[in-house]
């Protein structure tokens, strides 16, 4: 049931009053310049046949096959065996490995590290990790033993629209974050990025602001991190 603004209750059809739109839908209907992260979705309790997975990812691929075309599409899944099939299934679009990178323990152990998130995707030839924002800022380390893998690195969680954080990451070296808000992200870090040079000659009408990636020493950016993953 629902309530109407005039205070009349009536009956509530999902959908009539609250549909969701598919997959095709929004493939249709959403502006071509867009670009797609699908993520497959998994019960987190369910240990899943192969058979099955495969079944499933068939029918989304079929749908992305057909009504993608040139749009720009990258899959996720947090379900390890999901991510790596994928992947087998098809070599047109990206994968990438979610992770909680410890943050919150699984019974699969694939699952509950950044180590554990490379062995992942070396095994399945995936393009990268998506990782929760503070389990990378509390093991840093990961960041160069993910490049060296010659991995993508990207972020998600709600530290993400913070942002001095994502300025952080910046300076890290992370490839991308996903937030929230992101005309107001975008434009906290861009001013964070701004810096004036010292001017050899002439007036300072004459000096421009350029985008440089900002020097801290080691010092400074272990008490930012432990500053940051306290959050």
């Amino acid at each position: 049931m629902r309530k109407s603004k005039e205070g009349q209750v009536l009956r509530w059809d999902v959908d009539s009053d609250d549909p969701l739109c598919t997959l095709q839908e929004a493939f249709e209907r959403v502006e071509r310049s867009l670009g797609f992260n699908i993520e497959l979705k998994f019960d987190d309790q369910v240990v899943y046949e192969r058979e099955f997975l495969v079944h499933v990812l068939r029918t989304v691929l079929q749908v992305v096959f057909d009504y993608a075309k040139d749009r720009p599409v990258i899959f996720s899944s947090f379900q390890p065996d999901a991510a790596q099939l994928v992947r087998e299934l098809q070599s047109t679009y990206p994968v990438f490995f979610l992770t909680n990178a410890g943050n919150q323990m699984y019974n699969d152990e694939r699952r509950n590290s950044l180590e554990e998130a490379i062995k992942v995707c070396l095994e399945g030839k995936l393009q990268g990790i998506v990782s929760e924002v503070k389990g990378v800022f509390r093991n840093p380390s990961a960041i160069s033993k993910i490049k060296e893998s010659n991995l993508s690195l990207l972020t998600y969680g709600k530290l993400n629209n913070v942002g001095e954080a994502v300025y952080m990451q910046y300076v890290m070296g992370i490839e991308g974050v996903i937030v929230d808000f992101v005309e107001e992200i975008s434009e906290s870090v861009t001013l964070m990025m701004i810096r004036s040079p010292s001017p050899s000659s002439g007036s300072k009408d004459d000096v421009a602001a350029i985008n440089t990636r900002p020097e801290f020493s080691q010092k400074e950016i272990d008490f930012l991190l432990r500053l940051l993953s306290q959050f």
